[in-house]
């Protein structure tokens, strides 16, 4: 039950240790002209790891980090790190946040003032939350997971115990990628609790399980499902490989940082709408992430989340009844029909920018419709 509060405070021997093993990288051979169709480009991944070693600062980064307050405990046998902001509005609604892989919490940053101090930032006062941001077990500052079986249900139950800590019988949900699937489970765990769930970046409602499914869609949403799915069968090597053998990579993400960078820089670059095969999410954003999974050594333990995942099961839940609002950014791939088959759609938004990751690439418009989706549900 006991809840501490926690700073990031990584050695300078740590930092040190990166650069040295930056400059000490092993660069594979290239076929000439491929540029980024065999996968990550190497004069692009070059570039960005020369600016990883000679200019990227991680205490710039630390410092943004901890002028939040940040706090540890545990739950079932977990550590738990999270990020919890109150609002200085007293009428405040409780949200908790959640990332998905490869993210972490630091993708909140420059969404966590306008939710909480809307006042600050233009916005009315009376659509202040206050923020609750895991870190989810397996990832950075929550440190490795112990056990089998840490995915969307056992994430959702270890969420509605932390909300429960903090005082908070009546709170929002909010999430995308992996948080996406956690959201709505946790509408579904404590749905007394929980008035409404936003989501972003809905990777469970994309594609169509079966024939069935594809019965239920117009001719266009059955047109759309059947090139998600081909899309998805030409970009899920890294999903196959963490969803069933996530040990074997697990080697190469703790032993080099060059080759973590490029297996979660590809996620990033896979979800470029605009096809210039370009992270649309700023680099030391990008690399902030990678830092933080280096530094803790939880790359190997968050690859473990799609094994977990499938042990979880991809089927359809049913909804939970709980109110939920979908944003859906530029890249995103989301049938609203599919959605409706495991929700209760109240709100639907669809953006011409953004992407995948739209804490990073599109803050101003997400944090908008969150404020309009739960507008009216305090």
């Amino acid at each position: 039950m006991e809840i501490t509060p926690f700073s990031v405070e990584v050695p300078q021997e740590d930092l040190d240790d990166l650069r040295d093993r930056l400059g000490q990288t092993r660069w594979p051979d290239e076929l000439p002209g491929v540029g980024w169709d065999y996968g990550v480009a190497r004069s692009y991944l070059r570039d960005l790891v020369a600016y990883w070693t000679d200019e990227y600062d991680w205490r710039v980064h630390e410092a943004r980090l901890n002028e939040i307050p940040q706090f540890t405990t545990t739950i079932d046998g977990q550590n738990v790190h999270f990020l919890h902001a109150r609002s200085p509005e007293p009428g405040a609604l409780p949200l908790i946040i959640t990332h998905g892989w490869p993210s972490t919490v630091c993708d909140f940053l420059d969404i966590i003032g306008p939710l909480t101090d809307p006042r600050s930032h233009g916005a009315d006062p009376a659509d202040a939350f206050h923020v609750v941001a895991p870190s989810v077990p397996g990832f950075a500052f929550s440190g490795p997971t112990r056990e089998k079986r840490w995915g969307s249900n056992r994430v959702a139950r270890a969420w509605a115990e932390l909300m429960r800590r903090l005082g908070y019988d009546r709170y929002g949900a909010q999430g995308g990628d992996f948080g996406s699937i956690v959201s709505p489970e946790l509408g579904r765990v404590a749905p007394d609790a929980v008035i409404g769930v936003h989501v972003n970046a809905l990777v469970n409602a994309s594609t169509a399980t079966g024939p069935q499914e594809l019965d239920l869609l117009s001719d266009d949403e059955r047109e759309q499902a059947r090139a998600n799915q081909a899309w998805w069968y030409a970009h899920s090597g890294y999903a196959t490989q963490m969803a069933t053998r996530p040990q074997t990579v697990a080697y190469a993400l703790n032993d080099s940082p060059v080759g973590q960078l490029a297996w979660n820089l590809e996620w990033f670059v896979d979800h470029d709408p605009t096809r210039t095969r370009q992270p649309l999410a700023d680099r030391d954003a990008v690399l902030t992430d990678v830092t933080a999974l280096w530094l803790t050594s939880t790359a190997a333990s968050a690859a473990r989340l799609y094994r977990e995942l499938m042990a979880d099961g991809w089927g359809r839940p049913a909804p939970s009844g709980v109110p939920t609002g979908v944003a859906t950014f530029l890249g995103d791939r989301a049938i609203r029909r599919l959605a409706e088959l495991s929700n209760t759609i109240t709100h639907w938004s669809e953006f011409d920018t953004g992407g995948h990751f739209a804490s990073l690439q599109a803050p101003g418009p997400l944090v908008d419709d969150i404020r309009a989706f739960f507008r009216t549900l305090r």
